[in-house]
């Protein structure tokens, strides 16, 4: 979106937590939901993962489960991209930023509305549903943890699918966009239906990446997606180089590695 069809957009963080909700609320275990829900009555009374699970068995229902949660919280941010989009991509430059940044907030905001408390929980938090150590499996005995090879394989397939994205006809317009927007319709580039293509695939990744962040932290929660999120999220394209796949993802190594690992391991007197 930013990098190679040149639209500044700050609401990335307002999309990821379309994604955390969504892949949450659809997954946490229906004997405890009443517990979660202390305050409403829950709208959804299933949990997809556990259905697949008593049907498919457990290690194939799991990984179905999570791949169609994660599918349904991607389309859900896409979706809710398209109408935001419909207003805002007319506008460019610094406004296109402001007005997502403050859709970002409106969003944050009303998923913590009591009137949505019996799907959202308010501004309570969600839990208990599928979590990154939840993939276990065990043979002959030995319980084989793949919590550190799935969130890795997720990525890996999404970065896969951008790096084809960007190399397709589509990808060609986004560049041309970005480079300049006059010549680019003047060659037959159809701006809105691009930009529009553009902002939609970025966000549908943003929730998938978001409800990858509620499985590792086991809760999801409208306070963990604050504008300083996406701040970070810009930091590691711009620190890796703008229009740069790879670049993103080691410009997010760097920035993890120093505030994660560096700086708290400073701080705890055991460097690494």
């Amino acid at each position: 979106l930013n990098g190679f069809t040149g639209l500044f957009s700050l609401g990335q963080a307002g999309f990821m937590l379309v994604g955390a909700y969504a892949f949450a609320a659809i997954n946490i275990d229906s004997s405890i939901r009443s517990t979660v829900y202390q305050y409403y009555d829950p709208l959804l009374k299933f949990s997809l993962t556990e259905t697949l699970q008593n049907a498919l068995g457990q290690t194939a229902g799991t990984a179905l489960g999570v791949f169609l949660s994660l599918l349904l919280a991607g389309l859900l941010a896409a979706g809710l991209a398209y109408l935001i989009g419909l207003p805002v991509l007319k506008l460019k430059s610094d406004y296109l930023a402001i007005a997502t940044l403050g859709f970002a907030e409106i969003i944050r905001a009303i998923f913590q509305w009591k009137k949505l408390g019996p799907l959202t929980n308010g501004s309570n938090l969600l839990k208990s549903f599928a979590r990154i150590n939840t993939f276990k499996l065990t043979v002959g005995g030995t319980t084989l943890s793949f919590s550190t090879f799935v969130p890795v394989l997720i990525a890996t397939i999404c970065i896969a699918l951008l790096v084809l994205l960007v190399n397709s006809t589509y990808g060609r317009a986004f560049k041309a966009i970005r480079d300049d927007e006059i010549a680019a319709e003047a060659m037959g580039v159809d701006l809105a239906k691009h930009k529009m293509l553009s902002f939609c695939t970025s966000c549908f990744f943003a929730g998938i990446s978001g409800a990858m962040m509620a499985m590792v932290l086991s809760i999801a929660q409208a306070n963990n997606f604050k504008a300083a999120m996406t701040y970070e999220i810009l930091l590691m394209v711009v620190l890796g180089g703008i229009g740069s796949i790879s670049g993103s993802v080691i410009g997010a190594l760097l920035f993890i590695s120093a505030s994660e690992w560096w700086l708290r391991g400073l701080d705890m007197g055991k460097f690494l």
